[in-house]
């Protein structure tokens, strides 16, 4: 079948790319049933997602949190499968055999199903992350059958990024129930950690983004983030300890002590002690 993008309105000025180049959403696949690799929102926003998440009653090689990956449900169809953008395990190893990546979660050989699993919507996918698209007829089921029914996952999380909408549902005995969210933000008590919409710059983008936050509602650094609080830290501390020792240097030159004197007492250089005010 050949495809055609449908011609695009001239204008001058011209309209940006944006506008008039098609998305990875409106040409078809070479596969019918794959929509596309994801752009980039969908590649970022779990890597946010992942490294931002503390857990206090769980070591981190004693859950896994998956990305864009296979989750294998029923052993009795071993290929039907769901893709959750991110999903955690608890109580399962990070690596197999301690040293291998995972390359799929098959549930019927693992010790857990997902506790939790964030979709992002996208344009076309709603009515399938939402629960509202019909199974049809000796087809596998709908995402939302396969977190509620089957593999029975506490916690169902929505992001709509177009709308900044975050939504959220826990698993009930009937079925799942939406869940209150105050000011963009939930806590998750099975888990004692909670998360939220947190507007900030991850990546060089400036947006609303899913991430982590802590018991007193502060959010969990990003390693890099951690990194430059520390840098920080200690330069702070560097420069306290300087002037406490610049503080005794002019002390000892007001009680007459020669600078040279001084300079070797503190450390400090002779330049900066003939530089300190003398009063």
């Amino acid at each position: 079948m050949t495809f055609y993008w449908p011609p695009v309105e001239q204008t001058d000025p011209p309209r940006s790319p944006r506008e008039t180049l098609p998305t990875m959403y409106d040409l078809p696949s070479e596969f019918p049933d794959e929509p596309g690799l994801p752009d980039e929102f969908h590649a970022l926003q779990p890597q946010l997602l992942s490294a931002t998440l503390r857990l206090s009653d769980y070591s981190s090689d004693n859950y896994f949190t998956g990305m864009d990956l296979n989750v294998y449900y029923d052993v009795r169809h071993p290929l039907w499968h769901k893709r959750p953008d991110w999903f955690l395990a608890l109580g399962v190893p990070r690596l197999y055999d301690g040293h291998d990546m995972r390359l799929s979660y098959v549930t019927w050989q693992e010790e857990a199903s997902p506790t939790v699993v964030v979709e992002l919507l996208s344009p076309g996918t709603e009515a399938d992350d939402l629960g509202q698209r019909v199974r049809e007829p000796d087809q596998p089921p709908t995402k939302w059958q396969v977190y509620q029914d089957i593999l029975r996952i506490p916690y169902y999380l929505i992001f709509d990024r177009y709308e900044n909408q975050f939504r959220a549902f826990g698993l009930r005995e009937n079925g799942y129930e939406a869940l209150e969210i105050a000011k963009q933000r939930l806590w998750l008590p099975n888990l004692n950690a909670g998360i939220g919409v947190w507007q900030g710059t991850y990546q060089g983008i400036t947006r609303p983004w899913l991430r982590w936050y802590d018991d007193q509602g502060h959010w969990h650094p990003t390693p890099q983030e951690a990194f430059e609080q520390e840098r920080q830290r200690a330069e702070q501390e560097r420069q306290s300890a300087e002037q406490s020792v610049r503080q005794i240097a002019q002390n000892l030159l007001q009680t007459g002590m020669a600078a040279e004197q001084v300079a070797t007492v503190t450390g400090l250089s002779w330049e900066i002690v003939q530089n300190l005010p003398s009063e």
